[in-house]
């Protein structure tokens, strides 16, 4: 769990490190106009990369993808920071996104491999989320140093010793758990093609609503990935082994889960991007403090995590403490849009805060159930499918709110018209989560059944 933990962290700290180095990044190559692709490359490659290893996990075993992914995630961050050029740059941060993505979508489901026994994979998930939050809260202010006093190559190079830390823990503590089902299996090739295209469409789509509304452009991705969507349908029906079950969807339960996990990531991802704006622009904070203002967020999402293992397993019906958690965002999203120039900082501070303890309350919760749902076969596709609905509902969420600033500043607004598009948009986070509140309502059957012994 060690290696899994540090695994997790090294995911998270590259997305929030990275992020504040991309300035320093940019002037540095001269490569200002491939700003968005740096980071977006990565996101891109992370998407399409986690169903698709989290469902070859499910046939061939997590252990080797989970070195595999390490391996590849260390190799392309040491190119990063090696890199001579922004094309090079560019490049390297593809091919960490494929490390990332099959993190995510292996070593997630590893947990259960090691812990069949639901109640203990509740608490061994205070790992996940501990490693999580640390790395999200220590990000921007890391991230900021190593820029200032090491130079930004160093934000990648400081991946190294914490990717070969979880590689050595990994190679020498993770178990090889054998599959259950040990027939010959054909990877679904033209699967994972169609299921690459519809998220990579999706993503691109998404990307450029904030920019170009509803152009030409984006109305093709659109086109592209409903088009995708019904060829890898009429694919994975009729293939023997699908790299996405289609069947998992016809389980209402469990397509409720992957609503939640995307409105969860609607909301925080919006709040984690657009609240540091919020605080600058309505506050005058510097870009320093406001990102410390955040950091709230993941604090509680680590405190929320830990509250969790200790209530979960005494409810009679846990997906109560999922309602519970998705009332706190509401009330954390509420709290935001009454922030002004004028509202004491212990205000946005109490927002982030109580929004992440109900972020605690239901990340690690949607895992564990979609699991008890789907079955120890498709531990792998299931956990990530929840991870990706989780990434697809953030970069809409973000998409959404960033649409909305830039269409205020299109039409001349000041700082003022900014922080009101920022209050929409989290008035907006309160809508869906609204809609996920009672979406928690209507998910039966859930239970945390004891199981035999456990694998340490």
């Amino acid at each position: 769990m060690l290696g899994i933990g540090l695994v997790n962290m090294l995911v998270a700290l590259d997305q929030t490190v990275v992020s504040t180095a991309l300035p320093s990044i940019v002037a540095d190559l001269n490569g200002a106009e491939y700003y968005a692709w740096i980071a977006s490359v990565y996101l891109l490659a992370s998407v399409v990369s986690v169903p698709i290893f989290g469902r070859l996990g499910d046939y061939f075993g997590r252990k080797g993808f989970v070195i595999a992914s390490i391996t590849t995630f260390v190799v392309a961050s040491a190119l990063c920071g090696l890199a001579p050029g922004v094309g090079m740059l560019v490049f390297a941060r593809a091919l960490q996104g494929i490390g990332g993505g099959m993190m995510v979508g292996t070593a997630f489901a590893s947990i259960p491999d090691l812990f069949p026994d639901p109640h203990a994979r509740v608490r061994w998930q205070v790992v996940m989320a501990g490693s999580y939050g640390i790395a999200t809260a220590a990000g921007p202010f890391l991230g900021g140093f190593l820029s200032a006093v090491y130079g930004w190559r160093a934000t990648f190079l400081v991946n190294l010793p914490v990717g070969l830390a979880g590689l050595y823990c990994s190679i020498r503590y993770l178990p090889r758990i054998e599959q259950r089902d040990r027939q010959r299996t054909t990877i679904d090739w033209t699967g994972a093609l169609l299921l690459s295209i519809l998220l990579g469409s999706l993503q691109m789509g998404i990307e450029r609503l904030p920019t170009r509304g509803l152009a030409s452009s984006m109305l093709a991705f659109v086109a592209i990935a409903i088009g995708s969507c019904v060829l890898l349908y009429e694919c994975e029906k009729r293939h023997a082994h699908p790299i996405l079950p289609v069947d998992l969807f016809a389980d209402r339960n469990l397509v409720l889960l992957f609503l939640l996990s995307f409105a969860a990531g609607f909301a925080m991802f919006s709040l984690l991007f657009f609240m540091p704006l919020l605080l600058q622009t309505g506050f005058g904070m510097t870009p320093q403090a406001a990102g410390i203002a955040v950091t709230p967020l993941p604090v509680g999402l680590a405190l929320g995590s830990l509250a969790n293992t200790r209530i979960v397993t005494r409810l009679r019906a846990p997906m109560t403490i999922v309602t519970v958690g998705f009332a706190l965002i509401g009330a954390g999203c509420i709290g935001a849009t009454m922030l002004s120039g004028t509202s004491p900082h212990a205000l946005g501070a109490a927002s982030m805060g109580v929004a992440g303890v109900g972020l605690g309350f239901i990340f690690n919760n949607l895992n564990v159930f979609a699991q008890e749902l789907s079955g120890p076969t498709r531990f792998g596709i299931t956990t990530a499918l929840i991870q990706s609905t989780r990434m697809v509902g953030g970069m809409l969420g973000t998409a959404t709110i960033g649409t909305l600033v830039s269409r205020s500043l299109a039409l001349g607004g000041g700082q003022a018209a900014v922080v009101h598009a920022i209050h929409m948009g989290f008035a907006i986070d309160v809508l869906v989560v609204c809609g996920a509140l009672h979406f928690t309502r209507r998910v039966v059957g859930v239970h945390l059944r004891r199981s035999g012994a456990v694998q340490q």
